[in-house]
Formats: C-alpha cells, sequence, structure tokens
C-alpha cells in the first residue's frame, strides 16, 4: 500500500509542475495558477537524507518565492524528519488514512444545502474554490478558477461543494486521481458554515464519486486523531502518518461532526 502511495505521490503533480532534481528530494514548482506545490523524497530513495540537501531545496524555495514546504510518509522516508528539523523547520504528524474495501459509508448533509459534483462550466465553481480558500485562510489566487476548470476537463481533478439555496458554497474539497490511486484534498468548510457536518458531507460525495469511477485506493491526510475518528465513520483506517514541515503554514480544516 505505501508503494502505491508514493507511486501517486510522485505522479499527480507532475501534469501542472516541473520537477527539479535535488538527489533525494524532488522539488515541485507549479506552472500556472493554483496551490503551491512541495518537496518530497525523489521516489525510490530509501538511503539517507543530508541536511545539505533540504538546505539547498530551501534555498531554491526562497529563490523562487514558493513556501519552504516538504511532504513525506514517515514509515517510507524515515530519515527526512531529522534533516529537515536540522534545518529549523518544524514537521507536524497527520494520520494517513485509507477507505476500506467495503466502500463509503453514507453521510447525509444538511436540509437545505446540495452536495454535487462541480464540473468545468459550473457556476459554483469559484464559490466552491472560495470556500475552501476561506477555510484555509488563504485568498483565492488569479486564475485559479480556470487552472481548476483545465485540470476537471483533464480529468485530473472532481470538485464537489456543498451549495446552499442561494448558489453559494459553504464547504468544497477535491479528488485528485493518478492511475488506480485517488486522494481527497482540501475539504474546507466556510467559517460561518461549520459544526454542520459539511464536511464530512462533502468526503463522503467525494469517495462515492472516486468508487463510481473505478478509484482502487481512495486515501486522505487527517488533521489529527480526532479528525481521523470522524474520517472513521465514513470507513477510513489509518496506515501510517504523513509528515509536512512548513513556515508558518496555516493550519487545515477539519470536518465537523
Amino acid at each position: 500500500m505505501l508503494t502505491r502511495l508514493e507511486s501517486f505521490y510522485d505522479a499527480v503533480p507532475r501534469p501542472g509542475s516541473r520537477a527539479e532534481d535535488f538527489g533525494p528530494i524532488t522539488l515541485f514548482v507549479r506552472e500556472g495558477a493554483g496551490w503551491p506545490y512541495y518537496a518530497r523524497p525523489t521516489l525510490g530513495h530509501t538511503g539517507e537524507v543530508p541536511v545539505a540537501a533540504v538546505e539547498r531545496v530551501r534555498a531554491r524555495q526562497r529563490e523562487l518565492g514558493v513556501p519552504e514546504a516538504f511532504e513525506w510518509v514517515a514509515e517510507t522516508t524515515p530519515a527526512l524528519r531529522a534533516a529537515v528539523e536540522a534545518t529549523g523547520l518544524p514537521v507536524r504528524e497527520h494520520p494517513l488514512m485509507v477507505l476500506d474495501p467495503d466502500g463509503v459509508r453514507p453521510f447525509a448533509g444538511p436540509e437545505g444545502v446540495t452536495v454535487r459534483v462541480v464540473d468545468a462550466a459550473d457556476p459554483a465553481l469559484e464559490s466552491a474554490l472560495a470556500a475552501q480558500c476561506a477555510a484555509f485562510d488563504a485568498p483565492l489566487a488569479p486564475g485559479a478558477a480556470a487552472g481548476t476548470a483545465a485540470r476537471i476537463e483533464a480529468g485530473l481533478t472532481r470538485l464537489v461543494a456543498a451549495v446552499d439555496a442561494d448558489g453559494t458554497a459553504l464547504a468544497a474539497g477535491q479528488l485528485q486521481s493518478a492511475g488506480p490511486v485517488t486522494e481527497v484534498v482540501g475539504v474546507g468548510t466556510r467559517p460561518g458554515a461549520r459544526r454542520r457536518g459539511l464536511g464530512l458531507a462533502v468526503t463522503a460525495a467525494l469517495v462515492a464519486d472516486a468508487r463510481a469511477r473505478g478509484a482502487e485506493t481512495v486515501f486522505l491526510s487527517a488533521t489529527d486523531a480526532s479528525v481521523a475518528r470522524l474520517y472513521a465513520r465514513l470507513g477510513f483506517r489509518t496506515v501510517a502518518t504523513a509528515l509536512i514541515a512548513e513556515a508558518d503554514a496555516p493550519e487545515a480544516d477539519a470536518p465537523e461532526d
């Protein structure tokens, strides 16, 4: 399972980025609008990771004006943590969870809210992206809607939103796919709409969509153990630990009970 996830992590950024080689570390640099990418272990690397390699990557990220960010799986590349921490970056742990083979457990959204797939021409597209950005206290990047629409049309992204009666998206999340593996990412709810179950409803719709489209492995990273317990209600189980190191990183949103 972890080998399959490593191949996914390496493949999914490539259509929208260029990969820069730093030996044991690969830096993905986004080309075009959208969330910036990160550095992660080079696919297939199993040895030590020198502190100097991490320092070179961070210097390059500063040169490019992108976040000094690293993402990896603790059990797959255990040596990277010490190297990253030696450069002064804090490391956050997140439960890495995979959907059980028997599929998603339904979770209904609140009355008056429609949870649905948002396609490239949907009027709710920009509102859905704005809901994600509001959840993470981040601005909506110029051109983000057009970039996401292009990824949807290319079959690289699926977007689901919880849309209020007036057409405003209150919560949203996405699927990123590479081959038979799909990741649930960016599930977020506008601050004023939290504690209504919208995050879980969006997640349930995302994984149901992934299963219907033939995904063999569906996974996500939870914020912490308490959030992992909520995702467990949908049929996810923890298989490993995702590690994220980023200077001044915003806290991730969580699904609501």
